[in-house]
């Protein structure tokens, strides 16, 4: 059963029973920390898909990650630095990256995508342990202590991965922590942000202790690097949760703050979940590798199939001749600035929709356009192809359910497909970019267990 017809059966049955939207989001939690975070907007219903669509969703953001994360091998002969400056990190951001890569690259990411006519359409990618909706798993559990979506559940067959849980284990296997080991952590947020953050994190904090990892939080200017090792307080940590992210290491001044945690964890004296390397894959430019038809002799016909179906035409603003996605040759800035309805511009480091220009707003003028996409020439920015999404209905408070955009948030994680997160706003609010601060919604995702799958429907999917 697809996701079309999951949605259209449980609206049906939603109206059968005459069941409101304030009903149906009764349940969901209302902790200070949620509430300081979602400000109480939860969608009144879950996505849906089909077990064939989650298993090529799935496929294609493993293969995304995959793809990104090759990278710095096959453009720049392994050079994290090389790849790092190109894709518009700072001196300083390079330093830091380099002074805290892993082993290995984290497997924990984000992608956003709208689900348009042709499919599923990447607006970015991000990676790292500062995503935002891990939570979602307490949503989906939150509906299904509704009767009306737990018999649905158990009558479809659907299921939802527990994606805390899963980052839970992300932690315990990149930080080399064995099950049941109960390390100390500390979830770490800059200065700047950590006032507004701090009730979440503490919400946050609990959750993750609950389940498994014993967590402090706080700001990084707290901590403190003494005795061998990193503390918080009277604690001293195995693991940091950072919370913080590149863009806040932006000059030498702000890299000196972080420096002695940096040093720590390169000494061995405290694992960083996640290393800073993590985000230089997060940057829009590295989407823009990955669309360039020149680079697509690096990757294997699976892979580029797979980049094909999910990934927009993405280029790097620059004065010079790119292909189409028909094969045509064309100077990017001369059609960027005679195309201005279907595309979009973006800066390549900044997240949450901050300094998106989409070209075919009746607010964003010929003039302002052309003065933007010229300002961005060899700079830190891309245009990338219009996606139009189709809408999907949610029960309301009054009447018939109304459309609303959403944004998808596919999680990965160690373990593979690490479950779907939910914004979304309803078309009439005509929301520039589905995000939360702008009063977005949020939700969680629901998916049909394969035929020989033994787990209960309208359960959680087993941590492996």
């Amino acid at each position: 059963m697809s996701r079309a017809e999951l949605t259209a059966l449980y609206l049906d049955e939603v109206k059968r029973r005459g069941i409101s939207a304030g009903e149906l989001t009764s349940t969901q939690p209302e902790s200070v920390g949620l509430q300081s975070f979602y400000g109480g907007r939860y969608l009144s219903r879950p996505l849906f898909l089909g077990a064939e669509e989650t298993e090529q969703l799935a496929h294609d953001m493993l293969t995304m990650h995959a793809a990104l994360v090759s990278l710095p091998d096959k453009l720049y002969g392994g050079d994290f630095g090389a790849f790092g400056r190109a894709v518009g990190l700072s001196e300083a951001q390079v330093s830091a990256v380099l002074r805290s890569r892993g082993t290995t690259v984290t497997k924990q990411s984000r992608g956003d995508l709208y689900l348009s006519e042709d499919g599923f359409k990447l607006l970015e990618f991000n990676m790292g342990s500062a995503l935002g909706g891990i939570d979602h798993s307490d949503m989906a559990t939150a509906l299904l202590d509704q009767p009306v979506m737990l018999e649905f559940a158990q009558k479809h067959r659907l299921t939802f991965v527990d994606t805390m849980r899963e980052q839970v284990n992300d932690m315990l296997v990149e930080s080399g922590f064995a099950p049941g080991s109960r390390p100390k952590m500390a979830t770490v947020d800059w200065p700047s942000s950590y006032e507004t953050l701090e009730p979440y994190m503490q919400h946050f904090s609990g959750r993750l202790t609950e389940m498994g990892i014993d967590t402090v939080f706080g700001h990084i200017g707290q901590l403190e690097v003494r005795d061998g090792g990193v503390w918080l307080g009277d604690v001293k940590l195995d693991i940091i949760q950072r919370l913080f992210m590149l863009e806040d290491l932006e000059d030498p001044e702000s890299l000196a703050l972080a420096e002695p945690i940096l040093d720590a964890a390169a000494r061995g004296e405290v694992k960083i979940f996640t290393p800073l390397d993590s985000e230089m894959f997060a940057s829009k430019s590295a989407l823009a590798m990955l669309s360039d038809e020149a680079n697509r002799k690096h990757f294997d016909a699976e892979t580029l199939a797979s980049l094909d179906r999910i990934l927009p035409w993405t280029r790097a603003v620059r004065a010079e001749q790119v292909t189409l996605e028909d094969g045509t040759r064309v100077d990017l800035i001369d059609y960027v600035l005679s195309h201005q309805d279907d595309l979009v511009l973006k800066p390549t480091q900044l997240h949450g929709g901050d300094g998106v220009l989409l070209g075919w707003r009746a607010e964003t003028s010929a003039e302002e356009w052309e003065e933007r996409v010229r300002s961005a020439v060899g700079g830190s920015w891309v245009v990338q192809r219009r996606i139009r999404p189709v809408v999907e209905y949610f029960p309301m408070p009054e009447g018939d359910p109304v459309p609303w955009l959403v944004n998808w948030g596919v999680f990965t994680v160690v373990n593979g497909f690490g479950g779907v997160f939910a914004r979304a706003a309803t078309v009439e609010s005509d929301l520039e970019v589905i995000r939360l601060k702008a009063g977005a919604s949020v939700g969680t995702g629901m998916h049909v267990l394969p035929e020989d799958s033994d787990v209960e429907p309208g359960t959680a999917l087993p941590v492996k």
